[in-house]
């Protein structure tokens, strides 16, 4: 739709949702008395959608700063029919009151609920745009909302049933969210006291982060976005948000670095009520991310927050924290809250298209991670000995972090690598010229280890640093992504060996010992490599051929890992038929060490690859008994097999491959 029509639709869904209101009234607005609100206790304490009509007046709660919700006048604008979706519906409405025309819709207000006549409404959930004038908001509807609460009870039934592990809750804590009303035995409503914006927001700017409603905004014009979640990372530096923020604001959420913080430890005893700020925590610990809104809905065992997904995953597994607001930021490009986390009250388990869901009193199962970062060892002073003649390097103190990441097949790759990536940045000794050794162990419930040994030298693109994350980042995601089983992970333990140089090496030459060989004899194949900014070295490496080998032109492949990786697996393209996790880890666990230079021969018979095995050298009748498993993409069959016949261990991460050709004479036949 080109923009100025799509700008022309959207003027005449408001010139027809709030033709009364906009059109001379609202110079007469007067702000109603401030109720507390009522809590939901049945149908009768909503207020249905079909009665909503223009130049309605309500109330709106959230929490500017601290704790205490404080209220916001509301004018009904209109209903925005099928606004968000086939049968979702939309309100549109004007917030009303000193600190909202201030401030505008504020990243982190959504899931505020609205009340009309003592009724809930909805939550407050949408915004148009960016530098709008006033501060117009678009309302989820209670109705719509409250299905997801009852998807989230009855998923909690089917998880008691079950068994799950994450059904192990401990019993609801004692009032966990505050006091309980008499009458209705449901949570009492906040208070009407107000508090006054912190002064200093008078000066303050919001950061300059590019969130997912400015990229939406530039490609459309002016839209209908969700308020944006503000998911604050604690211990993270701007630069990590810079290189990979994008991940998280792709799916809705605005990553803030530095602007609030976690206290896991500290007790809130400010009861969770309607309008009280609420956190979904995604990692915690010596690192911690977490996501913010608003709740709308609240009883003694679950609540209903944002009014919109925070990443429409549907069933998750989340921490859920209260929260303290410590400062609301005005901004004309988007205001936000600066929150900390403070005591865990239970865990979210649904995020789905209206809101998300949490229960009280149920524990969230995290992935422990260990990451420790052994700096290089100290250089021993020149004038030093030790027995034998040798001299020994200082051991180094190694930097750990301890830190728990969510289970989720989507969130889980991405926190693995912003969250990695971090540790190594956060140490004094980072550098760009920096290599790391890593070793380490993946822990996945019922299946073996998986082996996270790798050498990472920085390339002219990309530090040691990210290429680690990276690697983290692939492993993960192949081993989420499988087809037949969910992963049950338990923990990761990384180790990393800091080196201060450059381990990079190209391969710049190689040759074979002899042009002509016998079956089964012993050939030598020299390799020549050239490291970053040293001499070239040449490493000799004696492969035995095999027996069986005919007569003929031989070749001979000498390469770096990826290059024999790429060879022994079937192509991405291959892989449509769903296999067991036992046989992706077994090809994780295969894959070469990437500082070793191999020599593979290379013959001109069928090899197939099937799951996790390579088939070379495969008779043609075999072969053809194979090929209805080529037909149905469960097998990759090429024309030329792959048979590694040695290796040598090159201190540095070669990169480059080269082909050598060797006759091979039979045992009788003359030279």
């Amino acid at each position: 739709m080109p923009r100025r029509l799509g700008n022309t639709v959207l003027l005449a869904l408001l010139s027809c949702a709030v033709a009364g209101p906009l059109s001379g009234q609202v110079s007469a607005w007067t702000p109603l008395p401030v109720p507390p609100p009522p809590t939901v206790s049945d149908a009768s304490s909503i207020f249905p959608l079909a009665d909503v009509r223009a130049g309605m007046h309500g109330i709106a709660w959230t929490v500017f700063q601290g704790t205490q919700p404080e209220a916001m006048q509301v004018e009904i604008l209109g209903v925005l029919h099928d606004a968000i979706g086939p049968g979702q519906d939309m309100i549109l409405a004007r917030l009303r009151g000193e600190k909202p025309e201030y401030s505008g819709v504020v990243a982190g207000m959504s899931g505020s609920p609205v009340y009309v006549d003592g009724k809930l409404l909805g939550a407050l959930a949408y915004r148009i745009g960016q530098f709008t004038k006033e501060p117009i908001a678009g309302i989820t509807p209670i109705e719509q909302m409250l299905h997801v609460k009852d998807e989230g009870a009855s998923a909690a039934l089917r998880r008691s049933r079950n068994g799950s592990t994450e059904a192990e809750a401990s019993d609801a804590p004692e009032s966990p969210a505050g006091p309980l009303d008499s009458e209705t035995g449901y949570l009492q409503a906040p208070s009407s006291a107000q508090q006054p914006l912190n002064s200093q927001t008078q000066n303050v700017a919001a950061p300059s982060t590019q969130t997912a409603g400015t990229e939406l905004g530039a490609l459309s014009g002016p839209s209908l976005l969700p308020i944006e979640t503000p998911l604050v990372f604690n211990g993270f530096s701007p630069e990590t948000l810079r290189l990979l923020g994008g991940h998280f604001t792709a799916l809705g959420m605005e990553p803030v670095a530095g602007l609030g913080g976690a206290s896991p430890e500290a007790k809130q005893p400010q009861p969770i009520v309607p309008g009280s700020a609420v956190s979904a925590v995604l990692v915690r610990g010596d690192l911690s991310m977490a996501a913010t809104c608003t709740v709308t809905y609240v009883d003694p065992t679950q609540l209903l927050a944002c009014g919109h997904p925070i990443t429409q995953f549907g069933g998750v597994s989340m921490p859920m924290t209260k929260a303290d607001v410590v400062l609301t930021l005005a901004s004309p490009l988007n205001s936000f809250k600066i929150i900390n986390t403070t005591e865990t009250v239970g865990s979210f388990t649904e995020d789905r298209m209206n809101a998300i869901y949490g229960r009280f009193g149920e524990t969230a199962r995290m992935i422990p991670v260990t990451v420790s970062i052994i700096p290089p060892a100290e250089e021993p002073s020149s004038g030093g000995s030790s027995s034998g003649g040798s001299s020994v390097a200082a051991a180094a103190k190694p930097r750990v972090f301890h830190f728990e990441v969510l289970n989720n097949a989507k969130l889980t790759p991405q926190v693995m690598l912003v969250s990695v990536y971090q540790a190594l940045q956060q140490n004094n000794i980072s550098a760009a010229e920096e290599s790391y050794r890593m070793t380490g162990s993946l822990q996945i419930a019922g299946h073996s280890t998986v082996d996270m040994s790798a050498l990472l030298a920085p390339s002219d693109q990309l530090p040691a640093a990210l290429q680690a994350a990276l690697l983290l980042n692939d492993r993960f995601g192949r081993i989420y992504g499988n087809d037949m089983q969910a992963p049950d992970v338990r923990s990761l333990d990384l180790r990393f060996q800091a080196i201060p140089k450059r381990l990079s090496a190209d391969l710049e030459s190689a040759r074979v010992s002899s042009p002509e060989a016998l079956p089964g004899s012993t050939v030598t194949v020299e390799a020549t490599l050239r490291p970053y900014r040293g001499a070239s070295t040449t490493l000799r490496i004696p492969v035995k051929l095999p027996e069986s080998l005919a007569p003929g032109t031989l070749r001979l492949l000498v390469s770096d890992a990826a290059t024999l990786d790429r060879l022994l697996q079937p192509a991405p393209f291959m892989r449509q038929e769903a296999e067991p996790l036992d046989a992706t880890i077994t090809q994780i666990n295969r894959e070469h060490a990437d500082d070793r230079i191999y020599i593979t021969l290379l013959e001109h018979l069928p090899q197939a690859v099937l799951q996790d095995q390579a088939l070379p050298s495969l008779p043609l009748s075999m072969a053809n008994v194979l090929q209805p498993l080529r037909n149905s993409q469960r097998l990759s069959l090429t024309s030329e097999s792959v048979d590694e016949l040695g290796s040598a261990a090159t201190g540095h991460v070669p990169s480059g491959s080269q082909v050598l050709t060797i006759t091979v004479r039979s045992p009788g036949e003359n030279k």
